[in-house]
């Protein structure tokens, strides 16, 4: 049967939760209830950024985003055409997901699309917010996450592990012409600007503005300190997967104009199993 079918197709693991990526570790030591929940809503992030990702046409990536647009309010509605739809459907309406976190996911992608320039670290943590931040926040709900406060601790450790990722893909994106993304402040500290050099000339002097970039995403990491330990373990592997990525990343020098750096599976593995047992909130004290 058709919803079957779906349902087995974006049930963990996924396209968007294969297994060796931080993704697939996160979610495999989620409590097993949840496991196939939560792939679908990686699910949606994966299919929604992979428009960006996959595309090279501006103009039909811009059709494909209003498409998904478009295909949220049918999913909610019950008439979603894509397979994913019958699934998260289902969730939505069983966890009662706004729909906000769902279009946040779309619109950091339709600000990566349009190469739309960030002039603060401020304005480039908003758009990690809408990336793994909103995909956090609707992960947390899915924890029966109610709390406002728990809710933006969420939205924060996304922000965070999106901007690492954002310095781990740094060359890639300026490969293909984006360079919105590196905040204007930190480009003419380092004695460049979006306005004066084109990505190629940005790429000669990527390291030297990551390691700055860096130190401010230690600083957005300090700020999670207090809240983390109450956070799901699939948040806080995400956290700590980051951390571990940021590390190796500062070791190279942050040499990624010309490689991309990874973890391997069994780094990944050995700590989202370390996370999962550690950092528990005491009883009691959950910010949820």
């Amino acid at each position: 049967m058709p919803g079957s079918q779906a349902a087995t197709e974006w049930a963990f693991p996924n396209p968007a939760t294969p297994p060796g990526s931080s993704a697939y570790y996160s979610v495999r030591f989620a409590p097993a209830g949840l496991r196939d929940d939560l792939a679908v809503l990686l699910g949606w992030r994966h299919l929604v950024r992979s428009v960006f990702d996959e595309v090279s046409d501006r103009g039909v990536a811009t059709r494909k985003l209003e498409w998904w647009s478009n295909e949220l309010e049918r999913i909610v509605a019950g008439t979603g055409r894509h397979p994913l739809g019958l699934p998260l459907g289902r969730l939505i309406a069983r966890a009662e997901l706004p729909r906000q976190p769902f279009l946040d996911i779309i619109r950091g992608t339709e600000a990566l699309l349009a190469d739309r320039r960030v002039e603060d670290v401020a304005g480039l943590a908003a758009l990690g917010d809408l990336d793994l931040g909103a995909l956090c926040e609707l992960i947390a709900r899915v924890h029966a996450a109610s709390a406002p406060a728990g809710l933006s601790a969420a939205r924060r450790a996304g922000s965070y592990c999106a901007l690492v990722e954002l310095v781990r893909d740094s060359g890639r994106m300026l490969r293909r012409d984006r360079c919105g993304f590196l905040p204007e402040d930190r480009l003419q500290r380092n004695g460049i600007s979006h306005t004066g050099h084109e990505p190629t000339e940005i790429r000669k002097h990527l390291s030297p503005l990551l390691a700055d970039l860096a130190e401010d995403l230690d600083r957005h990491r300090a700020d999670l300190s207090h809240d983390l330990p109450r956070l799901p373990a699939t948040i806080r592997i995400r956290v700590r997967l980051a951390d571990r990525l940021l590390a190796e990343l500062a070791a190279s020098d942050f040499e990624v104009a010309d490689q991309r750096i990874a973890l391997t599976p069994i780094r990944k593995l050995w700590n989202a199993w370390r996370e999962s047992r550690l950092n528990r909130a005491p009883r009691g004290k959950s910010c949820f």
